[in-house]
């Protein structure tokens, strides 16, 4: 029943009431002060036509005056009830008529349906959006369709695991549906799409990775777990627990490698400059950038000093690479063991735990929950369960709660209980990593932002993401106005600060590029580093 429908009735049965109530007194009064003997429908004839100011009945004029004030208020009663009609119905009403309505179909085509909106969709949006990558979002609360409709959003109201909904969002022509809604509804969308589609790609997250399985039953292509990547990736954010960042780097094609280097005070990097690391790897390896106290820096300036603690982000040629590892040898071995609390064993809880195993790390878990792998129950917003847990002898702790609020005030307690402590955070909300580096975090790392890039890097195939946990990105795209250019004709770097990794001309991937002689062609492929903004930057100057 919609909201138009009670307020009818409950006017209707309101009025109905007063009516029927004020005939009874009416029937009453006329015995007892006119000395007058009428039925129920001539006393109930009489209030209508007092309520409605059509008459005041054929028993006017009364003689008593108690009779006389009763007329007189069930006149004011049918002013009243005009009176409320209108803030209850007409200006409603009118508002109604004058709001925007979300449509409920759609005639877009090449697209990708999004079914419902969430914050992790939303990042997603803004990579598609770059793009100028169709989309539809299925959105099932028409408040909620008509504000991101209002808000410039493609959207569709309707149920997403409905066939005819799916039909209505033009299935028929999208390239791609993604589910992220709960996730017995996501296996549900699944099975909707299969009815209609057995070769459109799906794709599903999870918030349990045991149910992966089932969503791909459902006929999902591919099943995303978001918070558990993102919980890898908080675990090797702790400072001196470098043994998987170093060991496994992300591979991008056969030929390039992109990989995690950790200065430290005694290593071979220590004191030098962006400059030195350019100038020993020559044309063939670059410097993305630099992660130094929870901040990335991207592009880095030549003069910037590699102190110890800063961990650089860099791509290259694997053989180049790893005899760069070998030459920062004493950079990448195991530090002593040092103290980290796990405040939060939830999903990305446990997939922290499980990267720290096994690494040079004493872990202590902390949750409200009691399990066996739980070391200390309690809030991780009370000093007290704080303290229990060792946060005063702490190097580091990982902090991923499910509320951003609680997430907030754990950070103020943990940075007041141990000044030195290494916080690393996950933010459920894009919008509240500033609220948590301001309240003493020294790394957050958004599940939204990750999440979108998760999906984009699944999604997109033409500009393939291939490295969505960290704070940049890696697409391939084409050559665009770049073609008959050199790069450093064309200061791309300087204009755009993204780092050009390769350059794919047909068969062949050329990585070791001199910037000064090698020219772009028209049919290339550029395989290209950089920060989100600084990849729409080039996208908007060289493709746009």
């Amino acid at each position: 029943m919609n909201i138009w429908t009670r307020r009818l009735l409950y006017a209707i049965g309101t009025v109905t009431a007063v009516v029927l109530l004020y005939a009874v007194v009416y029937q009453w009064g006329m015995s007892v002060f006119e000395a007058e003997s009428i039925t129920y429908v001539q006393a109930l004839q009489v209030v209508v036509e007092a309520i409605t100011t059509a008459g005041f009945g054929g028993h006017a004029p009364w003689q008593s005056t108690t009779l006389n004030a009763m007329v007189l208020a069930m006149n004011l009663t049918g002013v009243l009830f005009v009176f409320l009609a209108v803030p209850v119905f007409l200006v409603p009403l009118f508002r109604e008529v004058v709001r925007s309505h979300p449509p409920t179909s759609t005639d877009t085509s090449g697209h990708i349906i999004l079914c419902t909106h969430t914050a992790r969709g939303d990042a997603f949006i803004s990579e598609l959006t770059a793009r100028n990558q169709p989309y539809v979002i299925i959105e099932p609360d028409r408040d909620v369709a008509r504000t991101l409709y209002d808000a410039g959003y493609e959207v569709v109201v309707g149920d997403p695991e409905s066939v005819d909904v799916l039909e209505k969002a033009n299935i028929a022509e999208a390239i791609s549906v993604v589910a992220d809604a709960e996730d017995d509804v996501n296996a549900s969308i699944a099975l909707s799409v299969r009815e209609l589609d057995t070769d459109i790609r799906v794709v599903t997250l999870v918030e349990d990775p045991a149910l992966a399985t089932y969503h791909r039953l459902a006929g999902a292509d591919q099943v995303l777990s978001p918070r558990q990547l993102v919980g890898e990736s908080l675990a090797r954010q702790v400072p001196s627990v470098m043994r998987t960042t170093i060991a496994e780097g992300v591979p991008i094609g056969d030929a390039i490698e992109l990989v995690e280097l950790k200065v430290e005070p005694d290593g071979e990097l220590y004191g030098k400059t962006v400059r030195d690391l350019r100038n020993q790897g020559g044309h063939g390896t670059d410097v993305i950038g630099a992660w130094k106290d929870g901040e990335f820096t991207s592009p880095l300036p030549g003069a910037y000093v590699l102190d110890a603690g800063v961990r650089l982000l860099v791509a290259g040629p694997s053989a180049r690479i790893q005899a760069f590892q070998e030459e920062a040898a004493a950079t990448l071995g195991y530090a002593a063991p040092r103290a980290v609390l796990l405040a939060g064993y939830g999903r990305a809880g446990k997939a922290a735990a499980s990267v720290l195993d096994g690494t040079n790390t004493s872990l202590t878990i902390l949750d409200r929950d009691a399990s066996d792998a739980v070391d200390v129950v309690g809030d991780v917003r009370d000093p007290d369960a704080l303290k229990r847990a060792g946060v005063r002898e702490a190097a580091a702790a990982i902090l991923t709660v499910d509320d951003d609020t609680t997430a907030i005030l754990a950070t103020l307690v943990m940075r007041d209980l141990n000044p030195d402590l290494y916080i690393i955070v996950r933010a459920n909300k894009e919008s509240d990593e500033h609220k948590l580096y301001r309240a003493g975090a020294n790394y957050v790392q958004s599940l939204a932002t990750v999440s979108g890039r998760m999906l984009a890097s699944t999604v997109l195939e033409d500009e393939e993401v291939l490295s969505f946990e960290q704070q940049v990105e890696i697409v391939r795209l084409p050559a665009g106005r770049l073609a008959g250019s050199t790069l450093h004709a064309a200061d791309v770097k300087g204009e755009t600060g993204v780092v050009v990794l390769a350059v794919q001309r047909g068969e062949e991937t050329h990585v070791d590029i001199d910037p000064a002689s090698f020219e772009i062609q028209k049919d290339d492929a550029l395989i290209i580093a950089g920060m989100t903004e600084n990849i729409r930057r080039f996208e908007t100057s060289y493709l746009g």
